[in-house]
C-alpha cells in the first residue's frame, strides 16, 4: 500500500483547473489573431499586395510556431530540474503580457511596415513561452491523474485550449458588432482590432493567480526525493538534457511528433486557417466566418472528455487509428460542402472536420506524456511537441494560403492535412499502448485508499503492472508526507 500513489480528486480538480487556464490563455490569443489576421493585413501591411500582406500577416502567425523548439529546449529541461509548477508560471505571465503588448503597438499606418517589427517581437515572445506551456501543461496533468482515468481528466486541458480559442473569436465578433455600430464599417481597422488584445491583460491577471495556487505534481516530488533524478547518464530513467533525452528515446520522440503533427495541422486548419479560409476562398464575412466556427468549438470541445474516457476504456491506440482513418474519409467532402458557402453548409463542412480534430486531441494529453519517463519528461515533451508544431502545426495557415495561390486548388488544405493523418496512423501502429497503465518512472496512481488496496491485491495478475519501471525505495520511508500532504494555499 505504502508503494501506491493515493491523489484525493478534490486535488485532481484543482491542479486541472490551474493548468486549464493556461491553455484558455493561450488560444485565447491565437483565437484573436486568427480571426483578426485580414483585418491585421490591412493595419500592419498597408501599402502591400492584398495577397503578400496576407501571407506576411500569417507569417506572424508562423514566427512565434519557429520560437517554440527554442523554448521547449530551455524551458523543458529546468522543468525537469525544479519542477511544473514554477515554470507554468513564467510561462502564463509571459504569455499574458506579450499578447497585451500587441494591443497598444504602432501601426503601418503610423511608421510604415516597420510596424511589422515589434509585431514579430512579441509573436516570438509568445512562442518561446508557448514553448514550455503546454508540454508542461500536459506534463503536469498526466502526473496528477489517476492511471485508471488519466485519459478523461488529461482531456480536460484540451477542453480550456478550444474553449479559450471560441471565446477569442466570440471576443473578435462582438467587438466587430459595437465598434461597427459606433463609429462604421472601419471601426475595427482604425481602432477596434486593439479591444480584444487589451482584453488579455485582466485575463492574464486570472490565470496568473490561479497558477499560484496549484501544488507541484505527486509524481514528481516521488521522483526528486527517490534520487531518480540524479541517477547516471547511462540509466534510461534519469534526469537527462536534450542531448541525453534524444540519445534514450528518439523512436518515442518521432512517434510523438508524427502524432503532434497531425493534431496540430487539423487543428490550426480548423482553428487560426479557417476564418481566412473562409472570408478569402469561399467568400463569407468575418463575422459570419466567427459565428459559424464558434458553436462548433464548443461542440467540439464537450465531446474532449467523453472521447478520453472512451480511450481509458478501450486504449489510446484505438483511438488514435480511428481518428487516422477520418482524417482520410472526411477531409475532402467536408472542403466540398464547405464551397457551397450556405451557412448550413459551412457547419456542417466544419463539424466533418472537427471529428478527426477530437478524435486526435482527446488522447494526446494523456498518451504523449506517458511515452517518457518522469525524470525526463517535461524535457522530452518540450523537445517532441515543439519541434512538431513549429514545423508542421502552426506553418499550416502559411503553407495552406501559399498552396492554394501556387496551384489555385482550393482543396490543398485538405490534401495537407491528410497527409500527416496517414503519417500518424503508421507511427501509432509502433506505440506502445499506456492507457491504465503508471506512468514510466512513477508508482501507481489512483483515487481512493481502496482502489488501491485493490491493485495491490490483484498485482500478480495484472499485465498492467511493471515494478522495474518504478521507484520502489522512497514511499517506505516517507508515505505520509507524499499521501497525506495538502498544497499551500488550497
Amino acid at each position: 500500500m505504502d508503494d501506491v500513489l493515493v491523489v484525493k480528486r478534490s486535488r485532481i480538480r484543482t491542479a486541472i483547473s490551474g493548468t486549464v487556464v493556461g491553455n484558455f490563455m493561450e488560444w485565447f490569443d491565437f483565437g484573436i489573431y486568427g480571426y483578426l489576421a485580414v483585418t491585421m493585413t490591412s493595419v500592419f501591411t498597408e501599402g502591400l499586395p492584398r495577397e503578400a500582406g496576407l501571407l506576411v500577416t500569417l507569417f506572424g502567425f508562423a514566427v512565434s510556431f519557429l520560437m517554440r523548439p527554442l523554448g521547449g529546449f530551455v524551458l523543458g529541461p529546468i522543468g525537469d530540474r525544479i519542477g511544473r509548477q514554477k515554470v507554468l508560471f513564467f510561462t502564463m505571465a509571459m504569455m499574458a503580457t506579450a499578447t497585451t503588448l500587441i494591443g497598444v503597438l504602432p501601426t503601418a499606418a503610423q511608421i510604415g511596415l516597420w510596424a511589422l517589427v515589434p509585431l514579430y517581437l512579441l509573436k516570438m515572445v509568445q512562442g518561446f513561452s508557448t514553448g514550455g506551456e503546454y508540454a508542461g501543461a500536459t506534463t503536469y496533468v498526466a502526473e496528477f491523474s489517476s492511471d485508471r482515468r488519466r485519459g478523461y481528466w488529461s482531456s480536460w486541458l484540451d477542453v480550456g485550449s478550444y474553449v479559450g480559442f471560441a471565446a477569442g473569436a466570440s471576443t473578435v465578433a462582438i467587438t466587430t458588432l459595437i465598434t461597427e455600430a459606433i463609429s462604421g464599417a472601419g471601426a475595427m481597422i482604425a481602432y477596434g482590432w486593439r479591444i480584444p488584445f487589451l482584453i488579455a491583460l485582466p485575463l492574464g491577471i486570472v490565470a496568473i493567480w490561479f497558477r499560484l495556487r496549484i501544488p507541484e505534481t505527486p509524481a514528481y516530488e516521488v521522483a526528486e526525493t527517490s534520487g531518480e533524478t540524479t541517477a547516471g547518464d547511462a540509466d534510461p530513467l534519469a534526469r537527462h538534457g536534450v542531448i541525453g533525452i534524444i540519445r534514450h528515446y528518439w523512436r518515442q520522440l518521432l512517434i510523438a511528433m508524427a502524432i503532434v503533427a497531425a493534431i496540430n495541422s487539423s487543428g490550426y486548419a480548423l482553428t487560426s486557417y479557417m476564418p481566412t479560409y473562409l472570408e478569402t476562398e469561399v467568400g463569407v464575412s468575418n463575422l459570419t466566418a466567427a459565428m459559424a466556427t464558434v458553436p462548433v468549438l464548443i461542440v467540439l470541445a464537450a465531446s474532449l472528455p467523453l472521447i478520453g474516457r472512451l480511450s481509458d476504456r478501450i486504449g489510446r491506440k484505438p483511438v488514435f487509428l480511428i481518428a487516422s482513418a477520418s482524417t482520410l474519409v472526411l477531409m475532402v467532402p467536408a472542403f466540398a460542402i464547405m464551397q457551397l458557402g450556405e451557412l448550413w453548409a459551412i457547419l456542417l463542412a466544419l463539424l466533418l472536420t472537427t471529428v478527426p480534430v477530437a478524435l486526435w486531441l482527446a488522447p494526446s494529453a494523456a498518451a504523449l506524456p506517458a511515452m517518457f519517463p518522469t525524470a525526463s519528461r517535461f524535457g522530452a515533451m518540450a523537445i517532441a511537441y515543439n519541434l512538431a508544431v513549429s514545423m508542421f502545426g502552426g506553418t499550416t495557415p502559411l503553407f495552406s494560403e501559399w498552396l492554394i495561390q501556387q496551384t489555385g486548388n482550393t482543396f490543398m488544405p485538405a490534401f495537407y492535412i491528410m497527409f500527416f493523418g496517414a503519417v500518424a496512423g503508421l507511427a501509432v501502429l509502433a506505440m506502445r499502448e499506456t492507457a491504465q497503465r503508471p506512468l514510466i518512472g512513477s508508482v501507481p496512481a489512483v483515487e481512493s485508499p481502496a482502489e488501491a488496496a485493490e491493485l495491490v491485491q490483484g498485482q500478480d495478475e495484472n499485465p498492467l503492472i511493471d515494478t522495474r519501471t518504478m521507484p520502489l525505495d522512497v514511499l517506505h520511508t516517507e508515505p505520509a508526507v507524499l499521501r497525506d500532504r495538502e498544497p499551500a494555499g488550497v
